[in-house]
């Protein structure tokens, strides 16, 4: 006769009987069924440091000028140049249109050196330009001839107006040739002849 302290045992020890775990892992509600939930780790990308920028005005703290492409921290774009709108980023639709505006730039100049050309030829084949002036003891004049009264000329002859700043003429105090220079563009300069007579 079982003494009752065995018998009591006898139904947790089946619980964990061989046999009794082997059935156990058999089912598929079985404790030894049951996975941990995975972790899932995700790489981010890197945070970019620095951003390619246009700057849409002078900017003193990066010592760059209006139109300047350059590197510029990320932090100093989005909290200074962004809000400002001293700078955009250089993109590529942004790249292409700085590629055209320069395309028209560079036309432009183009032609106003051309115009520039032909007018100085127009000065150099028209002819010695006719200046009058009040004759005075031999060959010498009364007062001179200066920008002033050349671009006067100019503008009675030719209908055309020239700044007076562009205008060089050497010092004239008697009658005879001269030669005048007038800066039609930074490549061109136009020879103007004149001719200072006594009246």
């Amino acid at each position: 006769m079982a003494s009752p302290s065995c018998a009591s045992t006898l139904p947790w020890t089946a619980a964990f009987s061989p046999s009794s775990s082997s059935a156990s892992t058999s089912s598929p509600r079985g404790l030894h069924t049951r996975r941990a939930p995975s972790l899932v780790i995700v790489a981010q990308g890197k945070v970019k440091k620095y951003r390619q920028v246009i700057l849409m005005d002078d900017i003193e703290e990066v010592g760059g000028k209006k139109g300047d492409t350059m590197k510029v921290r990320a932090g100093f774009y989005r909290n200074f140049l962004l809000p400002k709108g001293k700078a955009t980023l250089l993109t590529p639709d942004v790249l292409k249109e700085m590629e055209l505006e320069q395309v028209r730039i560079e036309a432009e100049k183009k032609r106003v050196k051309e115009e520039a050309q032909q007018l100085a030829r127009v000065f150099e084949t028209i002819g010695a330009f006719k200046v009058p002036r009040k004759g005075g003891k031999g060959k010498q004049i009364f007062g001179s001839v200066t920008s002033q009264d050349l671009v006067e000329i100019i503008k009675s002859q030719l209908n055309r107006d020239v700044d007076k700043r562009l205008v060089e003429v050497p010092e004239i105090r008697e009658v005879g040739e001269y030669v005048a220079e007038i800066k039609l563009h930074p490549d061109v300069t136009a020879k103007v002849r004149l001719t200072v007579y006594a009246k």
